[in-house]
């Protein structure tokens, strides 16, 4: 299987080793540099329909590029397009829902499936809409998030509460429902309390697995960024 370690601590690097024969698949501009001992492709995982569903349910490009050791073992760094920290997860008893823009990179073995969402997780929750991806299969699969992340265990009597701007990717055994984040006083009061407080929408996790966050809220990232264009700061 192929080899994948994060380097350096801030804004890191993905590096993966591939024995040959071995293939990974990344984000399209994910590849920073490789090995001549690799081979190179854009292609449509999935096909088209795959393509296209991945493309409205994570934000993710049309394109995904294939890197092969078609020559024999070679190594490659990967970048992800949030500055922020990575996360390798292992799949196969455990499969995971994936937040718009957490993809970095995954073995070939591992799937990315689109699911579709309960109406309230889609229309409030910001993970993905009425669709979402999972990633299933067998294999090493990398996520990333805005700023430092860390890994959440939820136990059976142990439900958390995340808001829902610093979720990546979590454990799709989990069961998540979304709320305001005060819960006294009747809707329309949660509501304003919600809003007044800062926190928004958050996400209710119960049942067993694990859960990725992240340190910075991707919602004050996109806003950043927006000033960074002319006439909008």
């Amino acid at each position: 299987m192929a080899q994948f370690t994060i380097t350096g601590e801030i804004d890191p690097f993905l590096h993966v080793s591939l024995k040959r024969g071995e293939k990974i698949y990344c984000e399209s501009n994910a590849m920073v540099m490789m090995e001549q001992t690799l081979e190179l492709k854009g292609k449509m995982t999935g096909g088209l329909g795959g393509a296209l569903m991945r493309r409205f349910a994570n934000g993710e490009s049309f394109f995904q590029q294939h890197i092969e050791a078609t020559q024999g073992d070679g190594d490659c760094l990967l970048s992800p397009t949030l500055p922020g920290a990575i996360e390798i997860l292992d799949v196969g008893s455990n499969s995971y829902m994936i937040t718009d823009g957490a993809f970095v990179a995954a073995e070939s073995g591992v799937n990315l499936n689109v699911r579709t969402q309960r109406l309230g997780s889609a229309l409030f929750g910001q993970t993905g809409g009425f669709f979402i991806c999972e990633a299933s299969g067998l294999g090493k699969l990398a996520v990333s998030g805005f700023g430092s992340s860390f890994a959440l265990d939820v136990e059976p009597g142990k439900d958390i509460i995340i808001d829902n701007a610093h979720v990546v990717a979590w454990d799709s055994r989990l069961h998540h429902e979304i709320s305001v984040a005060t819960q006294s006083g009747g809707f329309l009061g949660q509501i304003v309390n919600s809003v007044t407080s800062g926190e928004g929408m958050v996400l209710k996790f119960s049942g067993q697995g694990k859960v990725i966050i992240c340190s910075r809220n991707r919602e004050n990232f996109a806003s950043w960024l927006l000033k960074l264009i002319p006439g909008n700061g």
